[in-house]
């Protein structure tokens, strides 16, 4: 039973660490965004 125990609390560790990294891609991703919105405004002269 601890056997069985121990690899279900592996297979949940996998799924969060693949949110997670799901998570940090999709943050990239935004600031990317918003830093080339800053930069578009910095730079935009009329």
């Amino acid at each position: 039973m601890s056997s069985d125990n121990s690899n279900m609390r592996a297979s949940k560790k996998k799924v969060s660490c693949k949110k997670l990294g799901g998570y940090l891609k999709e943050q990239k991703g935004r600031l990317y965004i918003i830093r080339r919105c800053v930069v578009m405004l910095l730079c935009w002269h009329d």
